[in-house]
């Protein structure tokens, strides 16, 4: 597409819409630009557009994902060819889920029996605040259920091959034709003998039962990048479980958890630091030492800084994940300590200095008076 729509905008619904009216919303849309159905010019343009968005908004983790980020955080995951969260994988199959429960048309050509997919898996990966920032390559280790290296995931035993379902000629599917007074009309099932895979294995693999799968210790390297946040999920697609009997492998979604600092705060691409001044430091200026990103450095504080005041270092905040090469800024908010207890000379030399400048204050307290008075 030329120009990226905003999801919500191509399935009309508001942006706290629930799942019940994001399905209702891309039913009713699917029904109108299906290309089986629609002769209108671009329809099959406006089915993908309306299938993406509802690829994204249906899936909690994905729609979570753009509503922080945009599609840019999403990486693969909004692509036109992933799959279905309700197990639609092309437009004849979306034709059949639509009419087909209705009595509806037929005419659409057999599709063939397809292997499930493996299961999406789920890493939780913890990274310091600075790793965070600054990006970093990770490597991880995780347990699935992995091709079966006897049979090469066929669950047939070496030496034989699955073969097509008898009951349904190796279409996974059974399809009632039955007339009407509105015409011919035609009822999909799924095939109860392969379960819809149109394959059936006669001599399982003993490795792996006939699934296709055993469990494997898998390690990865994963490359964080620079100004992810606590929340964001990276896809690793074709890295989840391995499908059984051959199907296609699932997805491997890794959810970054960031320790926070000890000092600095972040909000987005903005850090923050309180800097912690006594009254004299504030007055009449200092150097304090400050921690960053890159590392703790000088920051000159000019004379008469007031309590309150913000020093923005710009450009050394968090990198800007959908704006490469750009970056947040630091603030540095100043708090003035006013001691609650003085000495004696403390005490002289703020009176004097309240004396010079016209300023009323409270005499001494009677402790300091006794003491005074007492030599």
């Amino acid at each position: 597409m030329a120009t990226e729509r905003d999801y919500y905008e191509i399935l009309g619904v508001e942006r706290n819409a629930d799942d019940a009216a994001i399905k209702r919303a891309f039913r009713k849309l699917a029904q109108q630009w299906h290309p089986d159905v629609s002769n209108e010019h671009g329809a099959a343009d406006r089915f993908k557009e309306i299938n993406e968005a509802y690829q994204v908004l249906s899936d909690p983790k994905r729609r979570q994902i753009y509503d922080m980020v945009g599609r840019a955080g999403l990486g693969e995951m909004g692509g036109a060819g992933s799959p279905f969260t309700d197990g639609f994988q092309g437009f004849g199959d979306l034709f059949d889920a639509f009419f087909a429960g209705m009595g509806g048309a037929g005419g659409q050509g057999a599709r063939r029996g397809r292997r499930p997919a493996g299961s999406d898996l789920r890493y939780d990966l913890r990274i310091a605040f600075d790793e965070a920032v600054r990006g970093i390559e990770r490597e991880i280790e995780f347990d699935m259920l992995d091709r079966c290296g006897s049979c090469g995931g066929t669950g047939a035993s070496p030496g034989s091959t699955p073969v097509p379902c008898s009951a349904c000629g190796g279409r996974g599917e059974i399809r009632a034709v039955r007339q009407t007074m509105l015409g011919q009309m035609v009822n999909v099932t799924q095939c109860s003998r392969c379960n819809g895979e149109g394959r059936v294995v006669d001599s399982p693999c003993k490795t792996c039962r006939g699934d296709g799968r055993v469990k494997h210790s898998k390690k990865l390297r994963v490359t964080i990048p620079a100004g992810i946040d606590e929340g964001h999920q990276i896809r690793l697609s074709g890295e989840g479980e391995a499908g059984p009997r051959g199907g296609p492998p699932g997805n491997l979604y890794v959810a970054v958890h960031v320790t926070p600092h000890a000092i600095l705060r972040r909000d987005g691409t903005e850090i923050y630091h309180d800097l912690q001044l006594s009254i004299a430091q504030a007055a009449l200026g200092t150097r304090a030492r400050i921690p960053t990103i890159e590392g703790d450095e000088d920051l000159e504080v000019r004379p008469g800084t007031q309590p309150g005041t913000e020093i923005r270092l710009r450009g050394r905040g968090v990198p800007h994940l959908r704006r490469p090469g750009t970056r947040g800024d630091l603030h540095v908010l100043v708090h003035v300590n006013v001691p609650m207890k003085l000495s004696k000379r403390q005490r002289q030399l703020l009176e004097e200095l309240a004396a010079e400048s016209g300023e009323a204050v409270l005499p001494g307290g009677i402790i300091d008076r006794m003491k005074d008075a007492l030599g």
